[in-house]
């Protein structure tokens, strides 16, 4: 993957630096408002989990382009604990932080692509993406 830009997740002052810089990369590929506060969100909770499950890890930008659309890629990586049940997580109201249990599938529904990728002791990587529409 080129990233053209990653932010380390390791406090939670991280968090904000993220959903920041995802901002402004959504601003400069040309995203409306609405669009630009669905993916500070979802950035959000992307960082948010790293920190509180990883402890450390990065969220990472890329710039979409195809020859109809644009886009944003964002991808958090982290090399934490992994999880043992990727469906459970994704269930709605599922928490093991005591939140409100939006989480992933909340990040699902705020994105137009979502995958998951997670391997207990290993890590987990999580790749979204949001179109221009």
């Amino acid at each position: 993957m080129d990233f053209q830009s990653c932010v380390t997740i390791q406090k939670e002052w991280d968090i904000v630096g993220a959903r920041q810089m995802g901002r402004n990369i959504a601003k400069e590929i040309g995203f409306g408002t609405v669009d630009q506060a669905r993916i500070a969100t979802a950035i959000s909770e992307l960082a948010r989990n790293i920190y509180l499950y990883a402890g450390s890890g990065e969220i990472c930008f890329e710039r979409l382009e195809t020859i109809d659309r644009k886009g944003i890629g964002i991808y958090a990586i982290d090399k934490g604990p992994g999880m043992e049940e990727v469906s459970r997580v994704m269930e709605d109201g599922f928490s093991t932080s005591g939140g409100l249990g939006a989480g992933l599938p909340g990040v699902k529904r705020l994105m137009d692509e979502f995958d998951i990728v997670s391997e207990v002791g290993k890590g987990t990587k999580i790749t979204v993406m949001k179109w221009i529409r």
